[in-house]
């Protein structure tokens, strides 16, 4: 017997701004019966889990023990400024001189998460 990953839940102030942010990072419809104000939404992704956001009382006050690892489709760094964009903010630059790395975000509630070398980036790069 197996579990298979349904959702990633991920607890936030508001559900429906934060769920806009990840519809507009992954390019993935929200769930068409979440409206502004609804206290559960979810981004529904074209393979792998839900993104579920679920609002709560309390705000975020460390960092992130388990977060989301993005591969663009086009350079990392058009990635990066498109997702700031977006709204995101910058948190670390841990690129390396070769190419290799990823820089740190957070989303507009301070969940932090990666984006990485491209496809075309790690092939451009011995």
């Amino acid at each position: 017997m197996i579990s298979v990953i349904q959702n990633v839940a991920i607890d936030c102030a508001d559900a429906y701004g934060l769920a806009r942010f990840w519809s507009g990072v992954t390019g993935c419809p929200l769930h068409p019966e979440d409206v502004p104000g609804a206290r559960e939404t979810q981004v529904t992704l074209a393979e792998g889990p839900v993104l579920y956001f679920n609002q709560v009382p309390e705000p975020k006050t460390v960092k992130n023990r388990i977060h989301l690892c993005l591969r663009p489709d086009t350079s990392r760094d058009q990635e990066v400024a498109r997702l700031l964009d977006l709204g995101a903010s910058f948190v670390a630059d841990r690129r390396e001189p070769d190419g290799a790395g990823w820089v740190v975000l957070a989303d507009p509630e301070g969940n932090e998460f990666c984006v990485l070398r491209s496809d075309s980036d790690r092939a451009a790069t011995p």
